[in-house]
């Protein structure tokens, strides 16, 4: 009784005034709203629209409720976005089981009752990431069968030979150059990064893809996985560059080293606003170029549709533009990460110095 109470209440704060939006007057387009509903993540996956109203695949809600103190499993269909449910600017959904849904620039799950809760749903970019692991192993796998088969002296064949050149691409051109003798340590993390990074970026050009390496988490956790390693693996010689350069007046260390601090925690925050900035801003360049018929066709119909083949052509451009984009942010990604583990595992060249002498 009391939930319901909640629910009634909660529904009825964010209902407007019936005056908002007098019937038969068209409702002005969005821009801001429409952008970021479909590269922000979500607790659906939003297909298409079929006479005006939206297809999506509805995702599980998965709720741990500190309160009650267990987990709560349902289906997101239950939370319907009403056009009266509103609260200013966030767009709220009905409620269900003492939750609702609401969306501004970030989807989040709230709980009626004010409790603390943690949300750990299958998100729209979740299930992304876990359709480009299960892809990326199943192309893996089946190279690494067939180099079984049919032996590694064998010339390949079809995606295979697409695959090596890539392999040996970062091989040769990445790994090599940076980190040296110890390439081969590191080339199942640098492959890894640079696949999963890469399949990624081509899975958000679908039609109706989810923006996964646009999103500053996914970024940050990759940068993070790269930072932690360049650590873990820095040498003694590292350190003490660091921490205590030689030759180096006392002064100037007390100088030197914040900032050689500060320095070290740089690279990941310039790994993670990287990718991030550059996939992020090719999304939002797409869709403002397509919502540019819409804008114009709003202000006039006869100017909506001009606007159509110039969008047409623009939009194919930028595709193909970021189609391009995709592959150089996996490398750009990937060799970055090589750079910074290359600096932290360098060795001393006492020997090197010697020898010129």
């Amino acid at each position: 009784m009391q939930n319901n109470k909640a629910i009634a209440s909660t529904q009825d704060s964010v209902v407007e005034p019936a005056s908002a939006h007098t019937e038969g007057e068209s409702k002005p387009i969005n821009i801001t709203e429409l952008v970021f509903g479909h590269i922000a993540d979500a607790h659906e996956w939003h297909l298409f629209e079929m006479n005006g109203k939206p297809v999506a695949m509805p995702l599980p809600i998965i709720i741990y409720n500190k309160t009650k103190g267990g987990l709560e499993v349902f289906s997101s269909a239950h939370f319907e976005y009403e056009e009266h449910l509103r609260r200013g600017d966030l767009q709220v959904s009905v409620s269900h089981e003492g939750y609702h849904l609401e969306k501004g620039m970030k989807e989040k799950v709230v709980a009626e009752d004010g409790s603390e809760i943690y949300d750990l749903s299958i998100t729209k970019n979740v299930l992304s990431m876990l359709i480009s692991v299960v892809l990326l192993l199943v192309l893996m796998l089946n190279a690494a069968k067939k180099y079984k088969t049919m032996g590694a002296g064998k010339a390949p064949s079809g995606f295979q030979n697409a695959l090596e050149s890539a392999i040996i691409f970062i091989r040769d051109e990445v790994a090599k150059p940076n980190l040296g003798k110890k390439h081969n340590s590191f080339m199942p993390l640098l492959l890894t990064i640079f696949f999963f990074v890469w399949i990624n970026n081509l899975l958000g050009l679908l039609p109706g893809g989810a923006n996964f390496t646009g999103n500053i988490a996914v970024t940050l956790c990759l940068a993070t996985i790269s930072f932690i390693v360049m650590v873990v693996r820095a040498n003694g010689h590292f350190w003490g560059h660091l921490l205590n350069p030689p030759d180096v007046p006392f002064a100037i260390k007390l100088l030197l080293v914040p900032i050689e601090i500060i320095s070290l925690f740089i690279k990941p925050i310039a790994l993670t606003i990287r990718l991030f900035a550059n996939i992020l801003a090719g999304h939002i360049v797409i869709l403002s170029v397509i919502l540019m018929i819409f804008i114009f066709g709003n202000m006039n119909k006869a100017a909506g549709i001009g606007f159509v083949p110039v969008s047409i052509a623009f939009s194919i451009f930028m595709f193909v533009l970021e189609l391009l984009v995709a592959a150089i942010q996996a490398f750009i990604f990937t060799n970055l990460t090589a750079v910074f583990i290359g600096s932290a595992i360098e060795e001393p060249h006492h020997h090197a110095e010697h020898a010129h002498h």
